[in-house]
C-alpha cells in the first residue's frame, strides 16, 4: 500500500506514539486512576468527552477482539483446512474467557508467557529478514535497493502513504495499557514514569526495525506482496 514509505509512515506514527505515552505518563503519575485517558477527558474536556471516550476505546476493543478471533481461525486452517474458521474462533474465544475468570496469579503468568511468545516471534522475524539481507540468502530480490529501485521511496504516492497509516497506527495499540494499570500500582511515580518513556522508545523501534526489513526484502512490486490478503483491502 506505501511501499517503502511505510519507513516514514511508520516513523511518523512513532513520534505521535512517543509523545502521547510521554503525556499520558505524567498525568496517570500525578493522579493514578484506572479510568486513565477517559477519566482525564470527562475532568479536563467535560462529562461529554469523557463519556465517548470511554465508550469508544470499549467499541473499540470488541471490534479488535473479533478480527483477532477470524485472524486466529484463518491461521489455524492452514494447519486444519477442513475445520471452519468459526470453530477455530469460538474455540478460543471460550479459552481467552477462561483465562480472564482464572485467578489473579495464573491470569498474570498466562499473560507474561503470551507476551514473551509475542516478543520472541517479533525478534525473530527481525533476525531473519537480516540474515536474509545480509546474508544473501534472499535471492536476488533481497537487499536495501528495493527501497528506491521498484519506482521510488513513494512508489505508491502520498496517497498510499496516507492511507497506510490508518494500519501502522493499528500496531500501536495497547501501549495505552500501561495509563490504566496506575491505579494498581505499588509505585506508579516510579514504575509507570519509566514504563511511559521505555514503552513510548522501545515499542516503535521494534516496529520500525521490522518494517525495514520486510521494506528490504521484498520488492513494492513483487508478487509475494500482491499476493497478501491486505492487498485485497487495499488494492
Amino acid at each position: 500500500m506505501a511501499g517503502p514509505a511505510v519507513l516514514l509512515g511508520y516513523a511518523v506514527a512513532g513520534i505521535v506514539a512517543f509523545l502521547i505515552m510521554r503525556q499520558l505518563g505524567e498525568m496517570v503519575v500525578e493522579e493514578p486512576v484506572s479510568g486513565s485517558f477517559a477519566h482525564f477527558a470527562y475532568k479536563y474536556w467535560g462529562p461529554f468527552a469523557g463519556f465517548l471516550s470511554g465508550w469508544n476505546y470499549w467499541v473499540m476493543f470488541v471490534l479488535v477482539g473479533m478480527a483477532e478471533l477470524t485472524a486466529a481461525g484463518i491461521y489455524m486452517q492452514y494447519w486444519l483446512p477442513d475445520v471452519p474458521t468459526w470453530v477455530w474462533a469460538a474455540a478460543f474465544f471460550i479459552i481467552i474467557n477462561a483465562v480472564n475468570l482464572v485467578n489473579v496469579r495464573l491470569y498474570g503468568e498466562a499473560e507474561f508467557w503470551f507476551a514473551l511468545i509475542k516478543v520472541l516471534a517479533i525478534i525473530g522475524m527481525i533476525a531473519f529478514g537480516l540474515w536474509m539481507l545480509f546474508g544473501g540468502h534472499g535471492g536476488s530480490k533481497a537487499g536495501f535497493d528495493n527501497l528506491w529501485k521498484h519506482g521510488g521511496f513513494l512508489a505508491t504516492g502520498w496517497h498510499g502513504l496516507i492511507l497506510s497509516l490508518a494500519v501502522i497506527m493499528f500496531s500501536f495499540g495497547g501501549l495505552e495499557l500501561i495509563g490504566i494499570t496506575a491505579a494498581e500500582a505499588q509505585n506508579p511515580e516510579k514504575e509507570h514514569s519509566k514504563s511511559g518513556q521505555s514503552g513510548g522508545l522501545s515499542y516503535p523501534a521494534v516496529l520500525y526495525r521490522f518494517a525495514g526489513g520486510a521494506a528490504g526484502a521484498l520488492p513494492v512490486d513483487g508478487d509475494q506482496i500482491r499476493q497478501q490478503p491486505v492487498c485485497d483491502d487495499f488494492p
